[in-house]
């Protein structure tokens, strides 16, 4: 058997002011360093055999938490990184969706073809999630690893485990910042979900209520 825990960053600046942060390296806020106190005493008795991270600085810093005071490595790797936005990095949600016409519905009612000028689109991302997590369970095989990623990562993971099908990605929900996901791969890598987006660590002021499009409302 081979377990990966997903881990999701911990809160950044991004998600504070409330920008598409997708591939921007934002830092991580004051909220977001006591969450990572609190997953760093989670994961102090888990043991694991290797820790994986997107090359962002608010996915590494929760890789960090995640080993704690523990002598093991840390692998970055630029395929668990978050989805790019193109023309809407690291803008502000309101103003970014606002700009586009009909991006907001596509967004909110389509997001299986969210394809921004200059992004990544997701139906590209969702395939490259997938093989990303798949090799990285064959290279570690019988073993147990942690993996620090993004939100719009694990969204598109767990639409894959849950309905296996990307137009289902508009019925699954957001994970929260240091939210923990289980995976384990039996002898044949098929995967069986443990849980998802496990936030027990974490007291209820830790885990702030937001809406990621702002003003921005498109009706399916």
């Amino acid at each position: 058997m081979t377990r990966i825990y997903v881990v999701r960053h911990c809160e950044a600046q991004g998600n504070s002011k409330r920008i598409f942060q997708g591939s921007t390296d934002c830092d991580i806020t004051e909220m977001g360093a006591k969450q990572l106190e609190l997953l760093e005493k989670r994961f102090s008795s888990v043991r694991l055999d290797k820790i994986y991270s997107s090359p962002l600085i608010r996915a590494y810093k929760t890789a960090l938490a995640i080993r704690g005071g523990r002598d093991i490595t840390i692998v970055t790797l630029g395929e668990f990184t978050e989805v790019h936005g193109g023309i809407i990095e690291g803008r502000p949600f309101s103003e970014a969706f606002s700009s586009v016409p009909g991006l907001a519905e596509i967004w909110n009612c389509h997001p299986e073809d969210f394809a921004p000028e200059g992004g990544e689109p997701m139906r590209r991302a969702y395939e490259r999630i997938w093989n990303a997590v798949l090799d990285t369970a064959k290279a570690n095989e019988g073993k147990t690893v942690a993996v620090a990623t993004h939100g719009g990562v694990i969204r598109c993971l767990n639409c894959r485990l849950v309905y296996g099908a990307i137009e289902r990605l508009k019925d699954t929900g957001w994970c929260e910042n240091t939210g923990v996901t289980l995976i384990e791969f039996d002898g044949n890598f098929r995967a069986n979900v443990i849980f998802m987006n496990d936030t027990s660590h974490l007291p209820e002021e830790l885990l702030p209520k937001r809406n990621r499009m702002a003003e921005v409302k498109a009706q399916c």
